[in-house]
């Protein structure tokens, strides 16, 4: 997306237990006409198949091959269209054939002890030529689900964003329990961990919710009893941070977004209330990081369609404007549930879903649509981000009886193995301490490697719990440990008013965990407008910290916003000179005197 695109915005059926239904049920049916599709991909993890009847032994081993090789691009799953020819004409095949070619498909799944599960099926639109005698014609589209050899699943990372009383947190725990809410936030009191978030209902910390989804695309979180049989049983993890929507939390909600790294952005907007101020800000900040978007209107119990009806036009005007240029997807069935999943990650379509959480409205073609959401990285971008030395930025920290210092967080590169020596830092004066991994946990259980992009908790009994602050990482390669700086230099773009954006002036910065105040030293353009970027040369107020070139940051003094990437950094073995006492935080100079 340009950075002039940015201003604008700131202002699944039954299946059975062994495969595809024997029988090709109308409850799969989906009214609408087939239409022609883009040819087929030649990477990525879609397959057309214009028909599989009685393949030789040669040639049914070609297909399993293909098969895996499609289930690897899809991290674990792939969507095959049958009745579709190479080049995306839908040609449809007859009953029969279409029943025989969902067996062989269902043949090989189960050779690579994969899962299928029939996502649709509709009838081809006949031309004028073809006799209104003639046999309908159909094409199928199917889910081909299988476990990772190593039972690793990447959890897909989903923020969940709006107003203050949207109903965020009662939407992920009515998605995650599977019991609707009462009408009085019965569903979210799992979420929330605070006892001033009971009584005030406004989430004011970052609260997580895992959704699982097994083999054949069923939620496992209706069923699991144990933490253990709940990730033993998930094929799919989709993890929710719920953020606060109160004006008075949005430091928490914007240092949320900086540090969780999520794939995609879900913005719930209530249908009593409306599109607020908040709403339109935090739009503004996922168009921003460039988050693939999908917007849920929930409370349509409380309202009339016509309600719902004018929200929906309004979004998609805010959208379609030059700024934005999105389009949307208004979701209305499985169909639709299924387009939405399979263009969302080019950020170009934003799906938008009307929900009940007290009738449960709508609930399943969300759910629907969360089964089928892809990957955004690909397996070769996976895998050249494992082969790096290993980052760990650490979110939270904890000091658990007879084990010592425990941090948590995101593994944002390469693989951490128990008993490995890291690096933990940067220490107040820049330097890196020893630690040895003791112990790894991933979705509560212990485990004895990490990947990257992966949630986990590390313990670490050689670390001071009360040397972990905010910007902490552990690092695998000592060579790494010279990104630490006290300034670097950023490419910055203004959202709004610029006006705090000035050389001597301090402003707050966010890169992942790092939340720092910093001075501006230099500016390659004098005065800044809203809307254009320029090079900022900054220098931090407090300690120095692990900076990395390209990372991605957040600028933010009052109601000034930027955001931008890192460019250069100047180690601090280049300049160990610590800021001057007149710029250090006029409090932390008192509580030294």
């Amino acid at each position: 997306m340009a950075n002039s695109d940015l201003t604008a915005l700131m202002v699944s059926g039954t299946v059975e237990e062994h495969g595809i239904s024997s029988s090709c049920d109308s409850s799969y049916d989906d009214l609408s006409p087939c239409t022609s599709k883009p040819p087929e991909p030649q990477e990525g993890n879609i397959e057309y198949k214009l028909k599989l009847l009685n393949p030789s032994p040669s040639r049914f081993e070609h297909l399993v091959t293909q098969m895996k090789w499609r289930l690897r691009e899809g991290h674990g799953e792939a969507i095959y269209e049958i009745g579709v020819a190479d080049n995306g004409a839908i040609a449809g095949l007859a009953l029969d054939d279409l029943q025989a070619s969902l067996e062989t498909l269902n043949n090989m799944a189960l050779k690579i002890g994969a899962n299928t599960s029939l996502l649709r099926r509709c009838a081809v639109d006949q031309d004028d030529s073809v006799s209104p005698s003639a046999s309908p014609r159909y094409v199928a589209e199917v889910l081909v689900r299988t476990m990772p050899d190593d039972h690793q699943v990447l959890p897909l990372r989903v923020a969940a964003l709006g107003g203050e009383a949207a109903g965020k947190s009662s939407l992920l725990g009515v998605l995650t329990s599977g019991k609707l809410d009462s009408g009085e936030g019965s569903a979210r009191l799992n979420l929330l961990q605070h006892p001033h978030e009971l009584v005030s209902g406004h989430t004011s910390s970052i609260c997580h919710a895992v959704l699982g989804f097994d083999k054949c695309g069923e939620v496992v979180n209706y069923e699991a009893r144990t933490a253990e049989a709940f990730f033993d049983q998930s094929a799919k993890l989709v993890s929710f941070v719920d953020l606060a929507g109160h004006k008075k939390y949005q430091r928490t909600t914007v240092f949320g977004l900086s540090s969780s790294q999520p794939e995609f952005a879900m913005l719930v907007v209530s249908a009593t209330g409306g599109i607020e101020n908040m709403t339109r800000e935090h739009l503004g900040w996922t168009m921003a990081l460039r988050l693939p978007l999908f917007i849920v209107i929930t409370k349509t119990d409380l309202c009339a369609p016509s309600v719902c009806q004018n929200i929906v036009r309004k979004l998609t005007r805010t959208l379609s404007l030059p700024g934005s240029k999105r389009t949307v997807l208004h979701v209305h069935s499985k169909a639709d549930s299924i387009q939405a999943a399979t263009t969302i990650t080019d950020g170009m379509v934003i799906p938008i879903f009307t929900v009940s959480s007290l009738t449960g409205d709508q609930l399943d073609h969300l759910k629907h649509f969360l089964n089928l959401l892809p990957a955004r990285l690909s397996p070769e971008e996976q895998a050249k981000l494992e082969e790096e030395c290993a980052e760990f930025q650490v979110e939270e920290t904890y000091n658990v009886n007879g084990i010592g210092t425990v941090v948590g967080g995101i593994l944002r590169k390469g693989v951490v193995r128990l008993g490995d020596s890291l690096m933990f830092g940067p220490n107040q004066d820049g330097t890196f301490s020893p630690a040895l991994v003791m112990g790894l946990r991933r979705n509560r259980l212990p485990c004895r490697m990490i990947r990257a992009g992966q949630v986990a908790t590390i313990a670490v009994p050689s670390i001071e719990r009360t040397d972990v602050r905010h910007g902490a990482v552990l690092l695998s390669d000592a060579g790494d440990t010279q990104s630490v700086c006290w300034e670097f230099e950023a490419q910055v773009y203004m959202l709004n008013d610029p006006g705090a954006m000035q050389v001597h002036r301090q402003v707050n910065v966010l890169m992942g965990t790092v939340r720092q105040g910093v001075t501006i030293l230099k500016m390659s353009d004098e005065r800044l407008v809203r809307g254009k970027s320029c090079t900022v040369h900054f220098r931090f107020l407090r300690t120095p910290e692990y900076v990395c070139k390209g990372r991605r940051l957040i600028v933010q003094c009052g109601s000034c916003k930027g955001i931008g990437d890192v460019v250069s950094v100047l180690p601090v073995s280049a300049d160990t000179t610590p800021p001057k006492p007149s710029t250090v935080n006029r409090r932390k100079r008192l509580a030294t005197t």
